[in-house]
């Protein structure tokens, strides 16, 4: 009898999902259907959730301690703990290889070369940096970035600049696989300077490609069909650099080590202990990252190696930590997206914290219409303008890099500060002096994390350095990152 009643139940169910799923669904604010070109058609798309792109892995967001774990034996006490909260992301699970970059070569030369050389060689790696006055690295410098026996260790060489190039080029190819693989664009390896998809472009309606199905335009006034648009949830958000904090707390991978909402082990480094391996027996006393454990002794002892790399080793080397990233303490440092300063943790927004803002606007022509795209495929921008700030509450100016530290306001020339000071380069000097006392300027990015060259100090993912945007060195490389749209918790 029980059952009968549960198989009764389960068909009237049934039957109730046929009936509602066949009604289609409808607008809770005014009633009107979605999807249906009799009412005007406004659309509504399916989507589940944001897929994860080519690379990359989840790293759910939370509140953690940013900063030193450690005492500072540098003495430059630019890292203060404090509790910030990171929003969840996405992060390359290794760092971005030799082989990923000779592929964007590759393909900046086949588009642009005939006409456009120098963007090819714009983007090339400094091999030099290789080159040491007293020491033989020149087989280093020949062979590093195109041999095939080096093809996954991590690029170096790269600026700050040409990373955020690459993270751009990046985009588009994903993307433009994204509608191939959807049917709706066709492989088109003959594209040319300008006529190269670019996701901004394709969105502003500056690039066709070659079409293969176009999605049902549900307007009654509109031609049947259209382009992928933002709302479908088709394409995907941007690959960036990650900022300092976000890559600080994936870097730490505190998931491991909490239960319900408390921490209950802090961590010196992405592991728990120190550095070689102690909780599995088969691998006690590994190195759980490629770095120098003292003078002259990069990679240990013949026949007993430690790390077993006496320079960057293959991406994906070594103990992944908790969130499944390699390599987040040694191998290479990596470029994050701030402009450095030393007071950050007193000054920098306490939720999703950056310093680096600066905003701008696409161009537009007299009549309000987006600019053309630019000989290269890509969209145009300014900065925004004071005027078009002025009413705002929020920000009054497109360039927020020296806000509180550096720009006028803050400058420690009093003299200078009465004087009233307009360039915001001038006062950023008087407040570092540099070429005086201090190398910081407007261009100095923070890159974090250890690397080959460095002794254990530098592991802790709190530790913190600066190098001028356009200057690259054999120990810094980098990993893309993407925003998580949407829900903090994968799936919802």
């Amino acid at each position: 009898m029980r059952i009968n009643r549960i198989f009764q139940v389960s068909v009237l169910a049934a039957a109730i999902l046929m009936v509602t799923g066949c009604k289609k669904e409808a607008s809770r604010s005014t009633g009107w259907e979605y999807n249906n070109p009799k009412n005007g058609g406004f659309e509504k798309s399916q989507f589940a959730d944001q897929e994860t792109g080519p690379g990359l892995v989840f790293v759910e967001g939370g509140t953690f301690t940013m900063g030193a774990t450690q005492d500072d034996v540098m003495f430059e006490w630019n890292n203060s703990p404090r509790r910030v909260t990171v929003a969840s992301f996405y992060m390359d699970e290794t760092e971005v290889s030799n082989l990923d970059y000779l592929e964007y070569l590759y393909w900046l030369n086949r588009v642009y070369a005939t006409d456009y050389p120098g963007v090819y060689r714009k983007a090339l790696p400094d091999s030099l940096v290789w080159r040491q006055k007293l020491a033989y690295n020149e087989p280093l410098l020949e062979y590093y970035f195109r041999h095939p026996a080096y093809r996954n260790y991590p690029v170096v060489g790269v600026s700050w600049v040409q990373a955020n190039d690459y993270c751009q080029w990046r985009t588009d190819r994903v993307n433009e696989m994204m509608l191939i693989r959807r049917g709706i664009l066709t492989m088109d390896p003959a594209q040319k300077n300008e006529n190269n998809f670019n996701t901004e472009a394709y969105l502003a309606g500056q690039y066709e490609g070659l079409p293969d199905r176009q999605l049902p335009d549900l307007n009654p006034n509109g031609t049947g069909t259209r382009k992928v648009k933002m709302e479908d949830g088709i394409l995907l958000p941007k690959y960036r650099l990650p900022t300092e904090a976000e890559w600080e707390y994936a870097s730490l991978g505190l998931i491991g080590n909490t239960l319900y909402e408390r921490v209950v082990e802090r961590k010196n480094y992405p592991w728990n202990g120190n550095y070689v391996r102690t909780n599995e027996s088969r691998y006690y006393g590994s190195f759980m990252d490629n770095f120098k454990r003292g003078k002259g002794d990069y990679m240990g002892v013949a026949g007993n190696l430690n790390d077993g790399a006496d320079v960057p080793s293959a991406c994906g080397s070594y103990f992944p930590n908790d969130y499944g990233l390699y390599n987040m303490a040694g191998n290479v440092s990596e470029w994050v997206l701030d402009v450095y300063r030393p007071l950050n943790s007193y000054e920098v927004s306490d939720l999703r914290p950056f310093r680096g803002n600066v905003f701008k606007t696409p161009v537009r022509d007299a009549e309000g219409f987006l600019a053309e795209k630019d000989s290269l495929g890509h969209m145009k921008y300014r900065d925004i303008t004071t005027a078009e700030a002025a009413n705002r509450k929020n920000y009054r100016q497109a360039d927020n890099i020296n806000y509180l530290d550096g720009d006028f306001a803050s400058s420690i020339n009093n003299e200078s500060w009465l004087a009233g000071a307009k360039d915001s380069t001038a006062s950023t000097n008087q407040m570092y002096q540099y070429g005086i006392s201090s190398l910081i300027t407007d261009h100095a990015r923070v890159y974090k994390g250890g690397s080959w060259r460095d002794e254990a100090f530098y592991l802790s993912p709190g530790t913190r350095r600066y190098l001028d945007e356009n200057e690259a060195t054999d120990a810094i490389g980098f990993r893309c990152a993407m925003t998580r749209v949407g829900g903090s918790i994968a799936g919802r």
